[in-house]
């Protein structure tokens, strides 16, 4: 039992024992379906936040040969599976968080020496007769005990990626950082298994992956582990039954990552910080900075300016993910800046569209917050003005309402605002901060047609049907909403509901606005 060679349970332990616990136990079966079937070199790319620290820790429970975990594992879902007993703490593991050695080093190259130094010492208390050519060699150390003993490890590195987050810039020590790694884990037959964790995908350099030998799982290609790579909804509905907490609720704040078409996960530590702290909101900046977001959309590649927009507007974008580097500083596009934020969890992806939206309110607060501290002046102001909208529309105030559309206008004119669907982009940003009290619907079906916009409040808030014109009166389009009926679709709220019309005139360049009571 060691530090780093078979660890002890402890960490994984502690997880399990925490008030919240999500079983993702049969991970493991995957995991030996994927050595034994597939590829026995996994690396798994998550955004912070996304449990793959606990992942794994869980790993390292369950193979490692310092420890018995049957107090840990015989009431999760992995006892119940044919391969459970076959593995269990009967492997040799040696388990690296790179994060904990580049803190201490600071340097790549003292970095690499100190992991053989460590390893080392704990390895020559499981296997002292073994004749070690070179102690500073970390692979040599590792064939060594390979050729006198027949030994293999499982290797369980997280935090793989840290030197081309924490050192962006340096390419020289990324370089000698990856060919490391090539010549620890690429076919040497001491590995029985190679299991990574970070943020970002495998970097590449010069023509080839460095590292091509692994199977990549990410939020662009999650593969075979699509309901491992967050909480799932049935898991959450769980979570939500059990704690009296509302499900819609949670799915608004916290969903929206769809691995497949099927399976949709939300953010692991933002459910369970939810649930413990009793309250909804965004608890990403425990981890993530606004300022780190910023830099990336004021890059305004290519016009990315006007996508950030479409974006909040609640439109998905198209996104080419494959010229992407996978590192945080080679970009050549506006695809690389985007590809990056997905694997960041600041975007979801469509892997059948290959679109890129914004997922939950959460995210959609991250973005707001980062706006406002950049140089993005007059969306800046947009945004901030949105509360306001929101109330003058709830007073009728139809002068005003216009007012702040107008201003919204001319705040986001960065997209070309040429028709109606540019307008119903203004009127998205425009009323942002709706998104904390309803649920917004584009085109819904309703009546004898579809309705522009539809606001269902989640809490008690009047219901809003609003309709655009563009170079119309502002009388067509309430006139619109009454002749096409479209508040049948909403009768459980016709005590409170609020019929909006807003127009553009592109020979004044004025907004317009008409709001009723539905009587």
């Amino acid at each position: 039992m060691g530090i780093y060679l078979n660890p002890t349970n402890q960490n994984f332990y502690e997880a399990v024992n925490k008030e919240i616990y999500v079983d993702k136990s049969l991970l493991i079966q995957h995991i030996e379906y994927l050595r034994n079937k597939v590829n026995k070199y996994i690396c798994v790319s998550r955004p912070r936040r996304f449990g793959k620290s606990t992942d794994a820790n869980m790993l390292v429970a369950y193979y490692s040969m310092g420890c018995d975990s049957r107090n840990i594992f015989d009431s999760l879902k992995i006892s119940q599976t044919d391969i459970y007993l076959e593995h269990l703490n009967k492997h040799h593991v040696i388990h690296i968080n790179m994060q904990d050695f580049l803190s201490k080093t600071h340097d790549i190259e003292k970095m690499i020496l100190l992991l053989a130094k460590l390893i080392l010492r704990e390895l020559k208390k499981d296997f002292p007769k073994v004749d070690y050519i070179d102690t500073s060699d970390l692979i040599q150390i590792m064939e060594d005990v390979y050729v006198e003993t027949n030994t293999r490890f499982i290797f369980v590195i997280d935090e793989w990626d840290c030197i081309f987050r924490e050192y962006a810039q340096d390419k020289e020590s990324q370089k000698i950082y990856l060919d490391f790694l090539r010549n620890l884990l690429k076919d040497k037959p001491y590995i029985e298994l190679a299991y990574m964790t970070g943020i970002l995908p495998i970097k590449k350099y010069g023509t080839h992956s460095a590292l091509n030998m692994f199977e990549e799982i990410s939020m662009i290609d999650p593969g075979l582990l699509s309901e491992f790579m967050g909480f799932t909804e049935t898991e959450v509905q769980n979570l939500c039954i059990q704690y009296n907490i509302s499900f819609d609720e949670m799915k608004q704040w916290y969903d929206g990552y769809h691995m497949t078409n099927d399976i949709s996960t939300f953010s692991p530590r933002s459910v369970v910080s939810s649930i413990v702290r009793k309250q909804f909101g965004n608890y990403w900046t425990s981890t993530e900075t606004y300022e780190a977001l910023q830099v990336y959309i004021d890059m305004n590649f290519d016009g990315l300016k006007d996508n950030i927009v479409q974006l909040l507007a609640e439109e998905n974008i198209p996104v080419q993910t494959t010229s992407f580097q996978n590192d945080m500083t080679t970009f050549k596009s506006k695809d690389d800046v985007l590809t990056l934020l997905i694997h960041l969890g600041y975007l979801g992806y469509n892997g059948s569209l290959h679109t890129c939206y914004i997922p939950n309110k959460e995210v959609v607060d991250s973005f707001v917050n980062s706006i406002r501290s950049s140089n993005w002046h007059e969306t800046t102001r947009a945004l901030l003005n949105s509360r306001e909208l929101l109330q003058a529309t709830w007073n009728k105030d139809e002068e005003a309402v216009a007012r702040y559309i107008e201003e919204a206008h001319l705040d986001t004119a960065i997209l070309t605002y040429n028709n109606e669907n540019a307008l119903s982009y203004t009127i998205a940003i425009a009323y942002i901060t709706a998104r904390n009290h309803y649920t917004i619907i584009r085109e819904m079906p309703s009546g004898k047609g579809f309705a522009d916009m539809v606001f269902i409040p989640i809490d008690n808030k009047p219901a809003m049907i609003i309709e655009l014109k563009w170079d119309q009166k502002v009388k067509t389009a309430i006139d619109q909403i009454k002749e096409k009926n479209y508040p049948q679709g909403l009768k459980k709220y016709q005590d409170n509901l609020l019929l909006v019309a807003i127009s553009y005139d592109k020979e004044t360049k004025k907004h317009h606005c008409k709001i009723e009571q539905l009587t």
